[in-house]
């Protein structure tokens, strides 16, 4: 018999028979809660290490499962500890089954969503350590009205808001309360001292504000207080010193002013109070000496006055001092020698006097800074009457004090030296050669002294070394070949000395190199063409020397002018000053040097080749000739050779056109060079493309040299590799004509060409800046792109292509390599229209040439019978604007996956994550309202049916709403 049922009564026996297994699970007795709550709670989350895999719902207990423990009679459920096992998704209601829990523990994984009040209901909780996850939200305001017995409770490092619940009053019995490292707001629970149970209370590293509330004098169980790095204002609670138990204070990071309560000299068990950066004032108290368990104590940064009490002597605990940035007067007591735990001692920037302690280098300090406090010293702390005394001593700054005489150091006293700064004195005399015995030291800071002599060849022996740092002194002489031997050196400063001779060519072995500072010196010679290979160099500053020669290539194009100024004989492009030509003018490109031409490269005229002399030189040599026997055979050659040139001359301007001006042309054995506006005039362009120095990049079309004009106008020039796939020499000039006219701030200009059967060179404008991907994916950590310059390259990208398709081209390789950055941080998209200049648009001929666009490359590549138009763009520019945001690769081969961009971010999109996709570089230094948009308008330009893609002119206005929308107040204005 059929029987009708209606959509609900459907729905309800669907329900019924996927929650069949369960219910027959939860009747029968032989099965307990345990199994089915865990099944359930894992069905929850993703498992990427598969640790859960022994969870089987067909077993009769889940005790032998990975993470569980249970009591050993009842074999219900006790723990249930899962830390650090890459979980992720959202904690469910399975866990309300596990009724004897007494131990929650999910921390280190990547759980998301908020957390149910429902987990209190745990009537046996005791620990719930949900710490270190992704978990967001406000927690509910009843949260904790229902904690029962709970003990502990850390949700520290999550991404939790708004106010803590001032439901945690009810939770009679907790010890434990850990809600740092989130973004809790507001002021503290007024009742928050009623817990009068708790022994750590930690609320660090959130935006809490407002006066610590008054009763903390009733929490005599309290061991430690974490207030730190919040807003909260107002003084220290007088109430504190009544904490008889308090092992551990840190109100540090804060605004609290006012004076220290005096109550706080009872706290006898006290080993750690941190109060740097507030504003606490008054002199530093002499009970200090009372709170004899402290190890460490730090008072930096606040408003302290007066001398330092004698009874800090009494800290024979102490491991730690830092009294730094306050007004303290006066000598160091010498009482501290009493303190023979110390290891870290800091008295830098206060008003202190008279001369360094004896006893400050007979101890195991390891690490003495006192910069900036005006003292003097009776004898130099290295000299070698201090024996082994200082031997531990790792970190040393006295700089901006008023240190003098010679500097006197030995490997025997200070072995473990690391840090060595005593700028801004007095010292005078040699740098000792001993510096070299330093194998640790990474930082040595001499700079600002009365140093002379030379730099001692001895300093190569300093392997470690980072920072060197000598300006302003009185050195002299050649800068060591030794330094090569630094291999470690990030930060080379020799400014400002008397130092002579060349630039070693040995510092083209520091390949860590980043900033170099030569200026205000004797220097000579040339510039070693080494240095253009140093990676990582952001600056280098040779001005007001007497170097020479060309500036090497690379880097060196892009310096400012101001730190190469100085120089009358340097030339190169920062120096705004033109090289000396190599070849002759004009330059002649050979097409039939079997080696030459093949590589590339621009052949000079060599005795054995014709040579086409410009009309000057014709003149100059007939003059030359009526001085000559044969005056009439030479003058009628003359006028041959001439109105040979001239026929030539005019049938270049024919091909040309009227749009362009011409370059000479020559015979059958050179080729043709076309600028689009003006005469060619180079001055090392062979030379340029001979010297390997010279070549910025490859890319599927070719390879690209930078070269520069007589002018000093740098270009790029770019060989074609395609050779064998490029079209006829009328159709090649006809397609690279149509690309010379296109302009749009937002292009690279292309300026001319060279052509030949086997040769082929485009001739751009140079742009300084380097390509968007170098930025995106090869930039220092401190160098990154702002969100505001990623907004700024998206929509100038996006306004350059739709330019170009309004022009009917089409860029067929659009990627980041291809996308450049000016000196204002525009972008500049090249290489377009390149797959016009072979013979047919064969996708499989252009895939094979672009392989590097990998990941750009829009799926009806795959297709012959699809029509490649410029919805082909779109795809690839969707790609890149999801690169931009993510600062990711549109392809990463992990060690066993391949991760694509574009489905990574649709994945996040769909669950409700994107936001967490943008470069995590800019921490949370973007706008949500434009970031998440953007991405969304990635996803559909990729979309894979080519029709669902906006058009570029779309893409642009969407991007400008993005960026002004409608209702905005900039529009109302």
């Amino acid at each position: 018999m059929l029987v009708m049922l209606s959509m609900r009564n459907l729905l309800t026996l669907l329900g019924l028979l996927l929650l069949a297994p369960l219910l027959v699970r939860s009747l029968n007795p032989s099965l307990n809660d345990d199994v089915l709550g865990l099944i359930v709670f894992k069905a929850d989350i993703q498992d990427p290490k598969q640790q859960l895999a022994s969870w089987n719902e067909d077993d009769d207990s889940p005790c032998g499962w990975y993470g569980i423990k249970c009591n050993p009679r009842s074999n219900r459920v006790t723990e249930l500890t899962l830390d650090g096992l890459s979980l992720s998704g959202r904690i469910g209601r399975g866990l309300l089954q596990l009724q004897f829990l007494r131990k929650l523990s999910l921390s280190k994984n990547n759980l998301t969503g908020n957390v149910s009040p429902i987990l209190l209901r745990l009537e046996n909780l005791r620990i719930i350590d949900l710490s270190e996850n992704g978990l967001s939200g406000p927690i509910p305001e009843d949260f904790f009205q229902q904690c029962g017995s709970l003990r502990a409770i850390s949700l520290a490092n999550n991404k939790f808001s708004g106010k803590i619940p001032g439901s945690l009053t009810s939770c009679s019995s907790l010890a434990i309360f850990n809600v740092s490292s989130n973004q809790f707001s507001g002021s503290l629970p007024s009742g928050i001292w009623s817990l009068n149970i708790l022994r750590s209370l930690d609320l660090s590293s959130n935006l809490l504000e407002g006066e610590i509330p008054k009763g903390i004098d009733s929490m005599n169980n309290l061991r430690v207080i974490n207030l730190s790095k919040n807003r909260l204002s107002g003084s220290v609670p007088a109430g504190i010193g009544s904490c008889l138990l308090l092992k551990y204070i840190d109100l540090s990071d804060n605004a609290l002013s006012g004076f220290l309560p005096e109550s706080m000299q009872k706290l006898s068990s006290c080993n750690h109070l941190n109060l740097r950066k507030n504003s606490l004032e008054g002199e530093v108290p002499n009970w200090l000496g009372e709170l004899r368990n402290l190890e460490n104590l730090d008072l930096s940064s606040n408003k302290f006055s007066g001398l330092v009490p004698h009874s800090i002597g009494n800290l024979q605990s102490l491991k730690m001092m830092n009294f730094s940035a306050n007004g303290v007067t006066g000598n160091l007591p010498e009482s501290l020698v009493n303190c023979t735990n110390l290891l870290a001692l800091d008295f830098s920037q206060n008003s202190m006097t008279g001369d360094l302690p004896g006893w400050l280098f007979q101890s195991n300090l390891q690490h003495v800074s006192l910069s900036r406090t005006n003292t003097g010293i009776m004898d130099s702390p290295f000299s070698s009457s201090v024996g082994n005394s200082i031997q531990k001593l790792q970190v040393l700054d006295l700089s901006h004090n008023s240190l003098s005489g010679e500097l006197r150091i030995g490997i025997r006293v200070l072995g473990d030296l690391q840090v060595l700064n005593l700028s801004r004195n007095s010292l005078v005399g040699n740098i000792p050669a001993s510096i070299g015995e330093f194998k640790d030291l990474t930082v040595l800071d001499l700079s600002c002294n009365k140093l002379n002599g030379s730099i001692p060849l001895e300093i190569g022996g300093s392997i470690s070394l980072k920072e060197l740092r000598l300006e302003g002194n009185f050195l002299d002489g050649k800068i060591p070949t030794s330094i090569g031997n630094c291999s470690s050196l990030q930060a080379l400063i020799l400014a400002q000395n008397k130092l002579d001779g060349p630039v070693p060519v040995e510092m083209a072995k520091l390949t860590n190199l980043q900033d170099v500072d030569l200026s205000f010196n004797n220097l000579t010679g040339t510039l070693p063409k080494q240095l253009a290979n140093l990676a990582h160099l952001y600056n280098f500053n040779i001005s007001h020397n007497h170097l020479q020669g060309e500036l090497p290539a690379g880097f060196f194009n892009t310096i400012s002018p101001y730190s190469v100024s100085g120089n009358p004989s340097l030339c190169g492009s920062a120096a705004n000053k033109s090289c000396p030509a190599v070849l002759p003018k004009p330059i002649v490109l050979n097409p039939n040097s079997t080696s030459e031409a093949s590589s590339g490269v621009i052949a000079p005229n060599l005795s054995h080749k014709r040579i086409i002399l410009s009309i000057s030189s014709l003149i100059a040599i007939g003059a030359a000739a009526v001085i000559v026997i044969g005056v009439i055979a030479i003058t009628v050659l003359n006028l041959r050779v001439r109105a040979s040139a001239s026929r030539s001359a005019a049938a270049l301007a024919l091909s040309a056109g009227d749009d362009f001006s011409r370059s000479p042309t020559t015979d059958a054995n050179s080729g043709k060079l076309v600028m689009f506006s003006g005469e060619p005039d180079f001055s090392t362009g062979a030379h340029a493309l001979l010297n390997k120095d010279c070549e910025l990049g490859r890319g599927g079309f070719g390879a690209v040299y930078r070269t520069v004009l007589r002018d000093g106008q740098p270009v790029a020039i770019k060989k074609l590799t395609v050779s064998s796939l490029v079209k006829s020499q009328e159709d090649f000039e006809r397609e690279v004509k149509k690309l010379g006219k296109v302009r749009h701030p937002n292009l690279v200009a292309l300026e001319g060409y060279y052509w030949t059967p086997s040769l082929q060179l485009l001739i751009s404008e140079f742009v300084s800046g380097g390509s968007l991907y170098k930025h995106l994916h090869e930039g220092s950590g401190a160098n990154f792109l702002s969100w505001n310059e990623r907004f700024n390259i998206i929509l100038g990208t996006a306004r350059s292509l739709a330019h170009l398709h309004q022009s009917n081209i089409i860029h067929y390789n659009i990627k980041s390599s291809n996308v450049l950055i000016d000196s204002s941080g525009e972008p500049k998209v090249g290489d377009y229209g390149l797959a016009r200049l072979l013979p047919m648009l064969d996708r499989y001929v252009l895939s094979s040439k672009i392989q590097s666009a990998l990941g750009y490359m829009a799926p009806e590549f795959a297709c012959r019978t699809i029509k490649i138009t410029e919805k082909c763009d779109v795809y690839g520019f969707g790609v890149l604007v999801l690169e931009v945001v993510t600062g990711k690769r549109p392809v990463e081969y992990m060690e066993d996956d391949v991760v694509v961009l574009c489905d990574m971010v649709r994945g996040a999109l769909e669950e409700g994550k994107v936001e967490e996709c943008v470069d995590g570089r800019l921490q949370g230094k973007f706008p949500v309202e434009e970031a998440v948009p953007v991405m969304k308008l990635g996803l559909i330009c990729t979309s894979q049916v080519p029709s669902n893609r906006p058009d570029m002119g779309e893409v642009v206005k969407i991007l400008e709403l993005i960026r002004c929308p409608l209702d905005s107040p900039e529009e109302l204005v």
